[in-house]
């Protein structure tokens, strides 16, 4: 005589293993609260293990392409908001939130497209920052020239470059003017050449302030003798013959620069007034007629 077959009652099905663990433990809504689990342990298991594994492997990367401190800083806050972006991405899958994350996707999407155009400028700046920091214009510390404008750069980010003036005003200069136009970078190379015009009389020996000036250069302790100073007759002025002096100085930072050019110059004026050499004022000719204006007339007024 064969038994009934008895009957069995299933577990219901759930989306995840951790699902199916509290479904059979009889907890209320498992499958809500198993996928809820289930995302929440996937994403930090994934984002711990990529902070411990990749972002050393991408540190690692950016020390050996020799990338400055104001470069390496904004890197890596992106590259923890890829490793957060990624985490999310698969922990959503993990879950079984897959149409969830497809419509996150496309409304991400499109809110994407609307941002970029809203903030072309933004984004515009940002691709001109980034091209700061491959390309190497300048770094922190130089002395940069754009424009009418001209300072020391204090900080670099992807969106603005902050550079103090020699009046020690800040300005905030978007990305984007830095990369367009043409900057300057005085200080890139190991030296820079100073050029500065001495106007002489024409009464005076070209030859011999020619000496002085190239005799005060060499005496100088701050400029090269390789390359050696050089002088050359630039302009027949109005009053003056200009003698253009051309020196190097080994340290071109702006304050090295300056004092060096101040010093130079002066030594030079001061050897000029010892061998009576003229610096002549500029000159003017008026000429016309002068006149005189006739006294205003008042009109007498009786009472």
């Amino acid at each position: 005589m064969s038994l009934p077959p008895v009957a069995t009652v299933d577990a219901p099905a759930t989306g995840t293993t951790l699902g199916d663990i509290l479904a059979n433990a009889g907890v209320p809504a498992a499958d809500a609260v198993g996928a809820a689990l289930t995302f929440i342990v996937a994403f930090f298991l994934i984002y711990f293990a990529a902070k411990l594994v990749v972002l050393p492997l991408f540190d690692r990367l950016l020390t050996a392409r020799g990338l400055e401190t104001h470069a390496v800083r904004p890197l890596k806050k992106i590259f923890n908001i890829v490793i957060v972006f990624v985490a999310l991405s698969i922990a959503f899958g993990v879950a079984g939130f897959g149409n969830f994350l497809t419509s996150l996707a496309t409304i991400g999407a499109a809110a994407t497209l609307a941002i970029g155009f809203a903030l072309q400028d933004v984004i515009k700046n940002f691709v001109s920052g980034i091209f700061i920091f491959t390309d190497k214009p300048f770094k922190i510390g130089d002395w940069i020239e754009w424009g009418d404008n001209s300072g020391i750069v204090e900080d670099i980010s992807f969106r603005v470059t902050r550079v103090r003036t020699f009046d020690n005003e800040l300005l905030t200069v978007p990305n984007s003017q830095l990369t367009d136009g043409v900057v300057k970078n005085p200080v890139d190379g190991d030296k820079l050449r100073l050029k500065f015009t001495f106007g002489i009389s024409y009464e005076d020996n070209i030859d011999n302030a020619t000496d002085i000036i190239i005799e005060e250069a060499e005496a100088h302790s701050e400029i090269l003798a390789e390359p050696g100073p050089s002088v050359r007759l630039t302009e027949l002025g109005d009053s003056h013959v200009g003698l253009q002096a051309r020196v190097w100085i080994a340290q071109p930072r702006r304050s090295d620069f300056v004092r060096t050019r101040a010093e130079y110059v002066k030594r030079v004026k001061q050897r000029f007034d010892r061998e009576d050499i003229t610096i002549p004022f500029p000159q003017r000719d008026l000429s016309g007629e002068v006149g005189m204006a006739a006294p205003p007339e008042f009109a007498s007024t009786s009472d």
